[in-house]
């Protein structure tokens, strides 16, 4: 549960700010500081250091008051990006929550269109990060009981953020649960509680139906797992206007691969660390739901979640088979560590046959993007331009950077088969993010189409407001797609 958050217009005091224990203020960028508490403290610190004023707009300063309280001070740019500004905030508060206070105090100071901007970021950045990560250390981290505000007041008491904190938090929190703890069939009974919680309806598909309908390629990958607990989840959410005509109908895709050991070809130790990550496409889905269900957004929401593990066993899928995916595609297998596409695959099928206005399909998917760009930013694919540009401009408004990457037509030829209509994937190796996507496009029809490769889904040190190495990445930039598409 996230912190209660109290707000307050009127500028923070020196007798508040000194019952407070731990407090971060935020200034925009200036050679002179304003009036404010700890002034004189923060003035000596700066001295002493031989720091000039807008230093801060640099490196955050903590300072111990008098009375005791930590304080840290920091400036942001005006002309600063989203992400920019969420990693000003993120390191200024990491000096305050390392502490792990129970209370913590934000104050804003400036131009009201700044205390407006700075207000939003840290009041984001403290829920988000108030939480701790589920762990089964013997002293759990304590929770941030209760968040302050000062210095400025939002009209609805700042629910998108804490809508936003809400869904990330969520995403995360599964996101980091180990394959002891998240197999297929728990997940399955997770997401009905969830669904009770937010209002969702939910409809599996168990992989004894899946067979029957002919969705060998999710099947293929499932098939090994010792416990047939696999699934195609569908929840739906309809919110607010959602119901009425010209109301947008979005379909979003989420691979859910509790645990990868690669198969039969079996991934290094070194590789395998990490694989219960592997559902994360499938946890920002549900972040997302989370969050627009909060804010009861004006659009008809479909989350399809691809919920299965990749073992090697007897029944295993091998090199070399043939697999009918559900659209009637059929696959010749290369790789059984290239389990992802598969199940997405026979997802995407079933997604696209609700004709909505888009489907945007999330996943953990190839280390290729992982080469190409770090673990800061997530590598995207689009059907249009149009759709792109909206990609684009989602990432720049909500801080979460995507590249938008093309994948034109003639890299089919890499996946030329001569036993089936597409291999799954080259031996190569060279450009699978590109033919994976290639890949990924024969199972969508002709809807509008997203693919987020999830490079970005756990950044060493955390990212943009996000403290944690999972970041739940995908949550903020996806209700930001939405929030453009609405009316």
């Amino acid at each position: 549960m996230l912190p209660k958050l109290t707000e307050n217009k009127q500028e923070i005091t020196v007798k508040l700010l000194g019952t407070a224990t731990h407090a971060l203020l935020l200034l925009p960028v200036s050679k002179s500081l304003p009036e404010m508490p700890g002034g004189l403290e923060l003035k000596a610190a700066m001295k002493r250091r031989d720091l000039k004023v807008d230093a801060l707009a640099k490196s955050p300063v903590a300072v111990q008051l008098p009375g005791g309280t930590l304080a840290v001070y920091a400036m942001l740019k005006a002309d600063a990006s989203a992400f920019e500004t969420h990693e000003a905030v993120r390191k200024a508060l990491a000096l305050l929550l390392g502490e792990h206070p129970k209370s913590l105090a934000l104050a804003v100071f400036g131009e009201e269109a700044f205390k407006a901007r700075a207000a939003e970021a840290a009041v984001y950045t403290a829920l988000v990060n108030a939480v701790p990560l589920p762990s089964r250390k013997s002293k759990p981290d304590p929770v941030l009981k209760t968040v302050q505000l000062f210095g400025h007041q939002s009209a609805d008491g700042f629910a998108r953020a804490r809508a936003l904190a809400e869904g990330n938090l969520l995403t995360r929190s599964l996101t980091v649960q180990g394959p002891d703890e998240l197999s297929p069939g728990v997940y399955r009974k997770r997401i009905k509680a969830l669904a009770k919680q937010y209002g969702w309806t939910v409809e599996e598909y168990g992989f004894d139906k899946l067979k029957k309908m002919g969705a060998g390629a999710f099947c293929a990958v499932a098939q090994g797992s010792p416990a047939k607990d696999a699934a195609i989840v569908r929840i739906r959410w309809e919110g607010g206007r959602a119901k009425g005509k010209g109301a947008k109908k979005v379909a979003f895709v989420g691979k859910g691969i509790c645990f990868d050991t690669g198969g039969h070809n079996l991934k290094p130790a070194k590789y395998m660390q990490g694989m219960h990550e592997d559902m994360n496409g499938s946890a920002v889905v549900l972040g997302i739901l989370a969050a627009a269900s909060k804010l009861k957004l004006p659009v008809a929401l479909d989350g399809w979640v691809a919920l299965a593990e990749n073992h090697i066993s007897p029944q295993a899928y091998r090199q070399n088979e043939v697999v009918t995916a559900l659209n009637g595609t059929t696959i010749e297998v290369v790789h059984t560590d290239a389990e992802g596409r598969m199940v997405l695959a026979d997802t995407l099928t079933l997604a696209a046959r609700g004709k909505p206005d888009l489907i945007a399909d999330f996943a953990t998917l190839t280390g290729s993007m992982h080469y190409a760009l770090g673990s800061r930013m997530s590598g995207v694919f689009a059907s249009t331009s149009a759709i792109a540009h909206q990609a684009s401009r989602a990432a720049t408004s909500s801080g979460e950077r995507i590249v938008v990457f093309p994948y034109p037509e003639d890299y089919d030829a890499s996946l030329d088969s001569t036993v089936a209509d597409v291999k799954q994937c080259s031996m190569e190796g060279e450009a699978d993010h590109i033919l994976a996507t290639r890949f990924l496009s024969r199972f969508v029809g002709d809807a509008p189409w997203l693919h987020m490769d999830l490079s970005g889904h756990s950044c060493k040190g955390g990212l943009g407001a996000v403290m944690s190495d999972a970041n739940g990445f995908g949550v903020a930039w996806a209700m930001a797609l939405l929030e453009g598409m609405k009316g």
